[in-house]
């Protein structure tokens, strides 16, 4: 999986499915066909970047799903 801002792939799940880009510092949430993207603040608040995201960047959310589940082993 790469994270849709940074590309990396440096990306850490810290819950049912939700995911953490630790190159920039963002959230990623997948329930479904819908994906939810947060930046992390300094004191742990998160604030919403889906409006940043166009359906178009994100891509497939079935897709994306599809990779985030083939790189668990």
């Amino acid at each position: 999986m790469k994270c849709i801002n940074c590309h990396s792939i440096d990306i850490g799940k810290i819950g049912p499915h939700q995911y953490f880009c630790w190159n920039c510092c963002i959230e990623m949430n997948i329930v479904g066909d819908k994906l939810d993207v947060y930046q992390v603040e300094e004191d742990g608040s998160v604030s919403s970047l889906n409006d940043l995201f166009v359906a178009e960047d994100i891509g497939d959310p079935q897709e994306t799903q599809t990779e985030i589940y083939s790189d668990r082993r």
